[in-house]
């Protein structure tokens, strides 16, 4: 059990070393020597490990030391005790220390860390976990607000501050994340529906852009490939005689440094080949001839991994997202008179088209789902959903279809009466 201390006073004790009761029957009390210095109470207690801990309060606050100590207590009782000098950890370390231990992609790892530098850690890295209250969210949200961040980013930047609260919940340090106080709100995303492009804007880009990445095109209209996936597409994921694409890797850049990896989610797929994209993949590979690209896997310290990729640059290299959108999409966008507007109708756009297409021809978001490589329908039903052919015309032929045609009523017997 725990106990205050007073540290200004003890009880007086005689020369036989008994405690001086007043008239009362209460101990009489002398000053100490550190009568006012410091604060005058300290609560000492032993926490779950057996090591001693103490928290001190100022004069006149015996009441919320007594209160302080029957809360530990409490806690430890029921077991959710957690040290309150256990917060005392820069938020900055702390969460160097959680993106070193996640489990996930080294691409993934490298653009968490970049957020995290621009624009985490100069609003809560220095603070102690133990510090940064709903307020200091919802502060440091508004900053970003008004450093005209689009509201998807700062989701996902929320998402990652949550995620280093929620790990340090786990390790005993805190006890609350101050993102799921109920007076901060994580940024909402404005609903946008998706306008896909219009079968002649397609093929006006794909005149548009340069001989060497035309099939670019036909790969993301035509397959619904990611671009990272067009470009680490291999001949011989290719099956002419089967009608069918598998696609198994992409190309990334990993710090700065390129390589192969699998698609997003690790989710590897087949993908139908429409005759129509199996004759622009043959065109291509007979004007540039598919080369070995060696790669290393993951990270650019994997194990390398060689491929026969269909889309290379003029040094013989895999492609590069920023150069082929500076060089090859941009200049195409330009010259059919697309007006780019961003993150609206970058290489993304003919991944929308693909989905729009199958979704007019009545596939079934289980399937489209399975052919862009979605873990969850759910997602892809929340976001072509719009693209969908009406079901409200849907029931209306539906139910013409049985009783839009009439029979003709019967012939009534002659009831005798004149006309």
């Amino acid at each position: 059990m725990g106990h205050v201390q007073d540290r200004w006073y003890r009880p007086k004790k005689d020369n036989a070393g008994k405690v001086v009761l007043n008239g009362r029957g209460k101990p009489v009390l002398e000053k100490t020597e550190l009568y006012g210095i410091g604060k005058r109470y300290r609560v000492r207690y032993e926490d779950p490990t057996g090591a001693e801990r103490s928290k001190s309060f100022a004069d006149k606050q015996k009441r919320a030391a007594d209160d302080f100590l029957t809360k530990v207590e409490h806690e430890m009782n029921q077991g959710v005790y957690t040290d309150p000098e256990a917060g005392k950890v820069p938020f900055r370390q702390y969460a160097d220390k959680w993106l070193r231990t996640q489990t996930f992609e080294e691409s993934t790892r490298e653009s968490v860390g970049v957020r995290l530098k621009n624009h985490i850690y100069p609003y809560l890295g220095d603070k102690y976990l133990d510090m940064v209250k709903p307020s200091s969210i919802r502060e440091w949200d508004r900053a970003l607000q008004d450093g005209k961040l689009a509201a998807s980013y700062r989701q996902v930047l929320f998402v990652h501050v949550q995620s280093i609260f929620n790990a340090a919940i786990d390790d005993e340090l805190i006890r609350k994340n101050p993102c799921n106080a109920s007076s901060v709100r994580k940024p909402a995303i404005p609903a946008r529906k998706i306008v896909p492009w219009t079968t002649d804007r397609v093929h006006a880009v794909r005149d548009a852009i340069s001989e060497r990445y035309k099939v670019t095109v036909s790969l993301g209209a035509g397959l619904g490939l990611r671009q990272g996936e067009a470009f680490g597409l291999a001949l011989d994921d290719v099956d002419f005689d089967e009608d069918m694409v598998t696609v198994q890797r992409q190309v990334k850049f990993v710090y700065g440094k390129p390589c192969f990896g699998p698609p997003k989610r690790g989710k590897i797929r087949e993908v139908p080949l429409p005759s129509s994209v199996a004759r622009d993949i043959e065109e291509h590979v007979a004007k540039f001839p598919p080369i070995v690209v060696t790669l290393p896997w993951q990270h650019p310290g994997g194990e390398l991994v060689s491929a026969r990729v269909i889309v290379y640059t003029r040094d013989r290299t895999a492609v590069s997202r920023p150069v082929y959108n500076q060089w090859a999409w941009g200049p195409a966008l330009k010259k059919a008179e697309v007006p780019r507007v961003k993150r609206v109708d970058g290489f993304h756009a003919l991944r929308h088209f693909y989905a729009s297409t199958l979704l007019d021809a009545g596939e079934s978001i289980t399937a489209l789902a399975e052919h862009l490589g979605h873990s969850d329908p759910g997602f892809t039903l929340r976001t072509y959903t719009h693209l969908m052919p009406s079901s409200k015309d849907r029931t209306r032929r539906a139910v013409d279809n049985v009783l839009g045609v009439r029979p003709e009523p019967p012939a009534r017997p002659d009831d005798g009466l004149a006309a």
